[in-house]
């Protein structure tokens, strides 16, 4: 068998392989550090001008919103846990 020939047998049997374990995963992972970097890419990109004006409200918007959602994360995670029931 000539080695082309090995490597298309070999192909199907990997990408069989690989699918179930793709199929495993639950869930992507998203942590507040990812939704930290998007604020800071929007900051850059408004910075350089990468959005059009008719663009900017949907941004904005959307920008704050995030901000607002980090600064709760950052505010409830400050607090001390108290026990339930007192």
């Amino acid at each position: 068998m000539t080695e082309e020939a090995k490597t298309q047998e070999a192909a199907p049997a990997t990408e069989a392989n690989a699918a179930p374990a793709e199929g495993a995963q639950t869930a992507p992972d998203l942590t507040i550090t990812d939704l930290t970097a998007l604020k800071q890419i929007i900051d850059v990109a408004s910075s350089r001008g990468a959005f059009k004006p008719n663009e900017m409200v949907t941004v904005g918007q959307t920008y704050s919103k995030l901000e607002a959602f980090l600064n709760a994360v950052s505010t409830a995670q400050q607090k001390p846990e108290q026990p339930k029931g007192e």
